[in-house]
């Protein structure tokens, strides 16, 4: 028995894809153990998720993303990407589409500049109020956090944004965890720390739960950022917003919209 499966990254956020749009090829009841051991660096493939695209009677694509601590989260804007790319590749969308995910049905439009892969994404807007995020209280949420002032939104998934300095400074390893598990997000929270780094651009850096580390890249930690500093009138409603696997762009005009690249790494098969 073989299962096949494409190894793709945004911006060095990287997934393990399986094509389930022909026929399921992990039962659902096993999807996140597959994740646990799959995701894993050193005795499995290695990836930041697994993303398993399906049909959907409600969108053109659906997708699923299982994290490496088997918890399924509710979107992922580089994933998305990734997963239109590879579906594009395949011909199974052409340049605008919709993706079903538990935060909603996601459009995309995409397409090759010069070989190379984009993808804009229609994101969920920003919802600043604590039941929304979801976060206690009443609303929009701004707390002190272990000397750190923490905001708060959800763009498609719960996000804390910090402010700081100089984000070469931040240890992400001590000081997110900390606000990851706070008892004032009930669902935990990924933690974005921003550093403004000119008129309308952001550098971000994101500690993501389900991966409970650092990762190159956050599509919807990008968006939270932007949206928690246009919020605050830091930024315009565009911001190029510099992650530490590359640039992504988000605008506020006519909607939510992040955009960015998608790459192929490889494919393979595991033997059974």
């Amino acid at each position: 028995m073989e299962i096949h499966f494409t190894k793709m990254h945004g911006n060095g956020n990287d997934f393990i894809l399986v094509d389930e749009y022909e026929t399921i090829v992990i039962p659902d009841e096993m999807k996140a153990e597959f994740a646990e051991i799959y995701c894993n660096r050193r005795f499995g493939i290695g990836g930041d998720g697994v993303l398993f695209l399906s049909r959907s009677e409600e969108a053109d694509l659906g997708m699923r993303l299982f994290q490496p601590d088997g918890s399924e989260a509710e979107m992922c804007g580089n994933g998305i990407r990734c997963l239109a790319k590879y579906a594009y590749d395949q011909g199974y969308v052409r340049k605008s589409c919709t993706v079903k995910t538990l935060s909603g049905t996601i459009p995309v439009e995409c397409g090759y500049r010069d070989d190379a892969f984009f993808a804009r994404i229609r994101m969920p807007d920003p919802k600043f109020q604590r039941p929304e995020i979801p976060a206690t209280g009443e609303g929009e949420y701004r707390e002190e956090i272990g000397g750190s002032v923490v905001y708060a939104v959800n763009t498609g998934v719960p996000h804390a944004v910090i402010f700081v300095e100089n984000l070469d400074e931040v240890d992400i390893g001590s000081l997110a965890p900390p606000v990851r598990h706070h008892q004032t997000f009930p669902k935990g929270a990924n933690v974005d720390f921003v550093q403004q780094a000119g008129k309308d651009m952001l550098r971000v850096r994101t500690f993501e739960r389900g991966v409970e580390g650092e990762t190159l890249s956050c599509g919807t930690g990008a968006t939270a950022a932007a949206a928690v500093a246009h919020h605050l009138g830091l930024v315009g409603p565009r911001v190029e917003v510099e992650t530490e696997g590359g640039p992504l762009a988000i605008s506020f005009e006519d909607g939510t919209w992040m955009e960015g690249p998608a790459t192929t790494v490889f494919s393979g098969a595991i033997t059974f």
